[in-house]
């Protein structure tokens, strides 16, 4: 994104790498060390609760199964919920130990149950990072620990926030719970910024030595949602406190606007050797754009599709880009796609409709 000269620079962030991100437009307002390996600690917890609320979405698993933790998960280092291996837990108490208190024995219980082992819970967590376009991560383990292998990145963990919230918003709100007590122990949430700013309603915080503290947050304020990355921080202190002045730059210096509807056609575009001679091109999720704080008046859509458009085409396929303009320069750039499916037409029409392109080609 391109951002004009009137919104002040991103503020200072002392940390290792960070990515402030605008959920609804999903544009990237600032960043650093974007794409850069890191620890991500207890932020693997990201994952699988992800994977944990697909289970229960999927039948699965259920919200009041009960499931003994194993002697692995028992014994796992770190934070715990301070499972009993004699006193089975819920799948709902678990989750709760997982994303409220970080434990570590919550996470091995739920990859085994999900997984079979940790070891094949890893390998879905891998390939579902595959799927959400998380290109620089891998996953080791469902805790966090470290391991050789086990890094992500911030845009990673950011486009993982992302689909937590829009995929799953029936089991977002346990990440806004400031306490959960379970086996007579209560332990709060460590994420800090629950505490001091009402807007901020998740994620999950992260830590080990060698990672240092780590922290992914939300805040939905005045009907918009934006989400930060921060890792390598020098203390729980610091990560609330430079998380903070991302989420607010980002509030108080743009605007997102919606721009279209879901299904909502821009314009049509003609097809060739099709059974439709056109289909409506636009966005299957409603599409918002971010642009510097009262720029959203001057902005101009322009339009430029793939010629020539030629059947068989699937509802999604990208065939084009609208391109947000404020004046000569360039604010954003979003794909447009297919809003319907357009099968190819009969042989006289696919031969008539490459007569005319062949025609065509020799005028161009």
């Amino acid at each position: 994104m391109a951002v004009a000269a009137t919104v002040p620079q991103p503020p200072e962030v002392a940390a290792a790498a960070y990515i402030i991100e605008d959920a609804q437009s999903g544009q990237v307002l600032a960043s650093k060390g974007l794409h850069d390996q890191v620890e991500p600690a207890s932020l693997t917890k990201l994952m699988t609760a992800y994977l944990s609320f697909k289970a229960l979405s999927e039948g699965r698993l259920k919200p009041d199964q009960m499931l003994t933790v194993s002697d692995k998960g028992w014994r796992s280092e770190g934070s715990r919920m301070f499972l009993d291996p004699k006193k089975p837990a819920s799948v709902d108490d678990l989750l709760k130990g997982l994303i409220v208190q970080s434990g570590n024995d919550a996470a091995v219980t739920l990859a085994e149950a999900i997984g079979g082992s940790e070891e094949g819970f890893a390998q879905i967590m891998n390939a579902e990072a595959k799927r959400l376009g998380m290109t620089n991560t891998h996953f080791d383990n469902s805790t966090g620990l470290p391991g050789p292998q086990h890094l992500t990145s911030v845009a990673d963990l950011a486009i993982l926030a992302n689909a937590i919230i829009r995929d799953y918003p029936q089991y977002y709100p346990i990440y806004s719970l400031k306490s959960f007590a379970y086996n007579n122990i209560n332990q709060p949430n460590r994420n800090l910024l629950l505490y001091r700013d009402p807007s901020v309603d998740g994620l999950k915080t992260g830590h080990t030595s060698s990672a240092g503290y780590n922290l992914v947050a939300s805040s939905n304020r005045n009907g918009r949602r934006v989400i930060s990355v921060v890792v390598g921080t020098e203390s729980p202190e610091a990560r609330a406190t430079e998380s903070s002045k991302l989420l607010n730059w980002a509030l108080q210096f743009f605007d997102t606007p919606k721009l279209y509807n879901a299904n909502e056609s821009i314009t049509d575009v003609k097809v060739y050797k099709g059974k439709s001679s056109t289909v409506g091109v636009g966005f299957l999720r409603d599409a918002y754009v971010s642009v510097p704080q009262g720029s959203a008046k001057n902005l101009k859509p322009v339009l430029e599709t793939v010629q020539p458009v030629v059947a068989p085409i699937a509802k999604g396929r990208v065939l084009g880009t609208l391109k947000l303009m404020d004046g000569e320069q360039v604010v954003a750039e979003k794909e447009v796609v297919a809003l319907a499916d357009v099968p190819e037409a009969g042989w006289f029409g696919r031969l008539w409709d490459g007569l005319v392109l062949w025609v065509k080609g020799l005028f161009a």
